[in-house]
């Protein structure tokens, strides 16, 4: 089963929205057959891709007793899987940017996206110019940064000032993860942007998952827990709310000893 949204007429033509049902799990298209989301019908609130778990992994580098007192931030909305996990399992503020104002209406009939309230503000906007803007300086807990277009090519946003701007999102010991994916992308030069805006010791990096997703880590300060931390952090992380967080740990390491 198939269906799709509209969209309006823009003077930039934004692509048509449309979901796709396989079996007990529903995936959500930007026009095109690539995946720009999916959602279990019968978990709707858990993560369900890979790579969507592994942009969690700043819960490594935190007190799990703290994550209700944080806030997160989405660019890219996608299916809503991250915006609605942070919201009703980690119970944190959460603030999600989305630029295709249909994509917000999909996840809202389609994906089980709340209504905004309290904790959660889904707003309909411009990513470059949300972290250029001084108003989330330094109020940004997590930030998840999962920008595709329709033909998913390359990362929509991917150059060192706009993660710089990320980084003067993020509080202290708050962390940027970023799913860099696509036919066109360079991995290698999307990571040097990244560590190029945060400084190589700052940054951690993930081996690609079967589908050729790669999620970068990007701490405003850089923390270096010894790999037993990591691991018995991972084994609380996975406790708590689920997450495979101990395969994680086997899969993910700093970048500093390639600079």
């Amino acid at each position: 089963m198939a269906l799709t949204l509209k969209a309006r007429s823009t003077p930039t033509r934004l692509p048509d929205v449309n979901f796709s049902d396989y079996g007990n799990l529903r995936y959500l298209h930007l026009g095109t057959e690539w995946v720009q989301g999916s959602m279990r019908l019968d978990a709707p609130f858990d993560l369900d891709l890979e790579y969507v778990q592994r942009m969690m992994a700043w819960l490594l580098f935190v007190d799990p007793s703290s994550v209700a007192r944080r806030h997160a931030m989405q660019l890219g909305l996608g299916a809503g899987a991250l915006t609605k996990f942070c919201r009703k399992k980690l119970r944190m503020a959460t603030t999600a940017i989305e630029l295709n104002p249909q994509v917000i209406a999909a996840c809202r009939l389609w994906f089980k996206l709340p209504p905004d309230d309290q904790r959660l503000s889904v707003i309909l906007g411009d990513a470059a110019q949300v972290v250029a803007s001084p108003h989330w300086q330094g109020r940004i807990d997590a930030l998840q940064v999962d920008l595709y277009d329709q033909e998913a090519a390359a990362p929509v946003l991917d150059s060192e000032d706009f993660y710089a701007d990320c980084r003067r999102l993020l509080t202290e010991d708050g962390a940027m993860t970023v799913n860099l994916f696509g036919r066109s992308s360079s991995y290698e030069r999307s990571l040097a942007k990244i560590a190029a805006a945060f400084g190589a010791n700052a940054v951690w990096a993930f081996k690609p998952t079967r589908e050729g997703n790669t999620v970068v880590l990007a701490q405003r300060t850089p923390q270096r827990p010894k790999r037993m931390q990591l691991a018995a952090q991972a084994e609380v992380v996975q406790a708590c709310w689920g997450l495979p967080a101990s395969k994680w740990v086997r899969a993910f390491g700093p970048i500093a000893a390639e600079y």
